[in-house]
């Protein structure tokens, strides 16, 4: 009696100790932190993105989500305005790269891309895979355990109270607890390895019984017709792969198309506070009119009603300053939103940005309309995306045929138990299969219905790289004949400018000696000021056209300041 005791209590102490190994196998598997695999997933997906960006989309720099590590050539400037209170164009457009709530959803969808290919490819790699547990149940005296078994609880109960019981029956094939794999070949084979443990026990008064063994399962599944084209089976990674450079194409094409936003609406912003300044100036000059007449209406020299037309004219430009304002305050707030600033911050734009404009040389492009549509034809990264879905929706159809026929797969599968490690010795029986899976194709109405779409899709794709291409070709002809337009009307406006400053000066130097009145100089002084509008306007509009017009042909660079080049 005590060496039955001493047996259980040993028995006992087993079943705890492997299942603590399984508690244990467990924690291990899972031993990694979240953070650990946020850092692997960062390193994997970036370790893609920098395989497949190409030199012709620009620098590989600002392209890294907000929550990884930067790159060295990235921008990293803090939500802080310089201490002067001015904001440069430079540093506008830094603000905005770092910042923009569109440009980080950009970058996040290319994290995304990748990652998605990530997962992709991973279906081509081993999937290695460890699984343990077990179970206990006691009826009444009787207790069952098992590890790797399949074990059930319910199941294990009723046997326990049976007057006979074989533990070995748990032994007939070992699962649950074991390590292997499983691989996906490109000819489209799949290959499933396991090696597992099996163990069950059984105490009850004075009986008992145990029985240990291990088993080799391997299971070859290789089709011989339908998904055995390398292209089929390869289909979704191939697509990953694509989707992948679409998305960095997109990416690299929205950074320029940034850029060009950015830089256009400090440029209008501006355009707003040179508003500003010539209707301040404007009343300046008005009063200082208002100052000069009254001189001559004191000394005799003009009536006083001339007086009262100025009185009434400086209303009117004061009121014109108060507009101008309010549109300059407006056009700036949205300026800040655009940087992802709140509007609560204060800060000016650099007027000097807009006399560097004045003082810079007009110029055209060096090129035709002809060969900037060629050009654009061959540099714009979104028609290129265009251009390449037309493979995809090929394969696509080549994908849908293979659908149509037969399936025929080669199956072979491996059973090899180790013998019983216990003491009563036992052997089990190796076995082995090899067979063929047929499924003829007597019903492929679905398969049918994705091949006539597919065929329809893919002239689809053909129709809208067709209208991309011509829609381009627009783009560029629109670009190139408002850039021509903006150049011709600043050129017009400058001169404009220039005559209305000179008839201003000419009738107030008539007001002086009295051979005109205040209401013909008043009314140059009102075109003077309307000219120095259309001239700043046609000014901007002329800059902004000329930037268009090199992002619509593609040939504008995203520097890694964030800045662009030609």
């Amino acid at each position: 009696m005590p060496g039955i005791m001493m047996c259980d209590f040993i028995t006992k102490k087993l079943i705890y100790s492997i299942l603590y190994s399984l508690v244990s196998l467990c924690f291990l598997a899972g031993c990694n932190t979240p953070t650990d695999y946020k850092a692997d997933a960062d390193q994997r997906v970036y370790d893609i993105i920098d395989r497949k960006w190409d030199q012709s989309f620009g620098s590989r720099v600002n392209y890294k989500i907000s929550d990884t590590e930067p790159a060295s050539g990235d921008i990293q400037i803090e939500k802080a305005l310089p201490a002067s209170g001015i904001l440069a164009i430079p540093q506008a457009v830094a603000l905005a790269t770092a910042h923009n709530r569109q440009y980080q959803l950009e970058k996040e969808l290319l994290y995304i891309s990748a990652l998605d290919l990530r997962l992709a490819r991973h279906e081509f790699e081993p999937f290695f895979f460890g699984k343990a547990w077990g179970g206990y149940a006691r009826a009444g005296e009787k207790d069952l355990a098992g590890v790797g078994t399949g074990f059930d609880p319910d199941q294990a109960v009723q046997e326990a109270t049976e007057r006979r019981f074989d533990p070995d029956r748990l032994l007939d094939e070992p699962t649950g607890t074991g390590f292997g794999f499983n691989q996906l070949l490109t000819d489209g084979t799949i290959i499933s390895t396991e090696i597992a443990l099996g163990w069950g026990r059984i105490l009850s008064g004075d009986m008992a019984g145990n029985a240990l063994a291990s088993m080799l399962r391997t299971n070859i599944t290789k089709p011989l017709l339908r998904g055995s084209h390398r292209k089929v089976v390869m289909e979704n990674l191939t697509q990953a792969e694509r989707n992948t450079l679409y998305q960095l194409r997109s990416f690299n094409r929205f950074r320029k198309v940034f850029v060009i936003l950015i830089v256009s609406q400090y440029y209008m912003t501006l355009q707003q506070l040179d508003l500003l300044r010539n209707a301040q100036s404007n009343y300046e000059t008005i009063s200082s009119l208002y100052e000069q007449v009254e001189k001559l209406v004191d000394a005799g020299r003009l009536l006083p009603l001339e007086l009262d037309r100025l009185e009434q004219e400086k209303l009117r430009a004061q009121d014109r300053i108060v507009e101008a304002q309010k549109l300059y305050k407006q056009a700036l707030d949205e300026f800040k939103i655009t940087l992802s600033l709140p509007t609560t911050v204060e800060f000016q734009l650099n007027p000097n940005e807009i006399e560097a404009l004045r003082d810079a040389e007009m110029t055209y492009p060096d090129f035709a309309e002809d060969q900037a549509i060629d050009t654009a034809l061959s540099q714009r990264l979104d028609l290129a995306n265009s251009a390449d879905v037309i493979a995809d929706a090929e394969r696509k159809v080549l994908v849908a045929a293979d659908g149509l026929g037969p399936e025929l797969n080669l199956v072979a599968r491996t059973y090899m138990p180790s013998r019983d490690f216990t003491s009563d010795s036992r052997h089990f029986t190796d076995w082995a299969q090899a067979l063929l899976e047929m499924d003829v194709p007597f019903d492929r109405v679905l398969e049918q219905n994705i091949y006539r779409k597919a065929i329809i899709t893919l002239s689809q794709k053909q129709r809208e790289y067709e209208e991309a291409a011509d829609i381009v070709a627009l783009e560029v002809r629109q670009a190139y004949r408002d850039l021509k337009e903006a150049a011709e009307r600043y050129h017009l406006q400058t001169e404009g400018l220039e005559l209305a400053r000179k008839r201003y000066d000419n009738t107030l130097l008539l007001l002086q000696y009295r051979r005109t009145n205040s209401r013909r100089v008043l009314r140059a002084q009102r075109d003077y000021f309307d000219a120095q509008n259309i001239a700043t306007e046609a000014l901007v509009n002329y800059t902004i056209a000329t930037l268009n017009f090199y992002r619509d042909t593609g040939v504008i660079q995203v520097r890694p300041d964030g800045m662009w080049r030609l």
